[in-house]
């Protein structure tokens, strides 16, 4: 841990961890005994599934994004995702960082598809964690639930090998395609994350932002077959 620098362990404005309700969180998923390991999976886990993927709740207000608003209103995208996952590592002594890539989703609705503008998705979540001397990452955004939905294998982790989106679905057809590395971060650099979602996603955080609807559960069920 010596090379370990203090920054990926603090509570930030995003990653605030110190917040009860993430205090609570962490205690009720990880047990006393559990070791490093094992306290990561159980909290990957409990956010992947105890969290609902949702991108229209894309809001690009401070307070929307922190970790502990993710959790207390138990939906978010893949961004919000990351951070709480990273603040309950943090909160519990494992250095984790968020990370960002650009990715290219083969498999949204066409609802979505056509808000964006594109196949694009810019600035996905998932997070680089410190474990058993090394950095490992994962990516706790899609639930259960919706992977189902959409045909797609829900993405597990096992704490030794990276957990990045598949590039195929169940049906074999192309699901998600890394294109960009942004980087990873001590918080979410929030500044130049918004001016992009406005600048390349307008609709969309208009939606996020009550301006109009969307119901990506319903879309999901109502797609047609490829």
């Amino acid at each position: 841990m010596s090379d370990i620098d203090p920054a990926w362990l603090a509570a930030t404005e995003f990653l605030d961890y110190e917040h009860p309700a993430i205090q609570g969180f962490v205690a009720a998923t990880v047990g006393a005994g559990d070791v490093p390991k094992e306290q990561a999976l159980k909290l990957y886990y409990a956010v992947r599934d105890g969290i609902r993927y949702d991108p229209y709740s894309s809001s690009m207000r401070r307070d929307a994004m922190r970790a502990s608003t993710t959790l207390l209103t138990g939906v978010a995208y893949c961004v919000p995702k990351a951070l709480l996952y990273a603040a309950c590592l943090r909160a519990i002594g494992i250095p984790a960082r968020p990370g960002f890539a650009d990715v290219k989703n083969h498999l949204s609705t066409e609802k979505l598809t056509r808000l964006m503008g594109t196949d694009i998705f810019a600035w996905h979540g998932y997070v680089s964690l410190w474990l058993d001397g090394r950095w490992v990452k994962a990516t706790p955004a899609f639930n259960i639930e919706m992977c189902r939905r959409f045909g797609v294998p829900p993405l597990d982790f096992n704490g030794e090998t990276d957990s990045l989106m598949h590039p195929y679905n169940s049906a074999n057809q192309r699901h998600m395609e890394y294109v960009r590395q942004r980087g990873e971060f001590d918080d979410l650099p929030y500044d130049e994350l918004v001016a992009d979602m406005h600048a390349m996603y307008p609709n969309l955080v208009a939606i996020s932002e009550g301006k109009a609807g969307g119901d990506f559960d319903h879309e999901a069920i109502g797609r047609p077959a490829a």
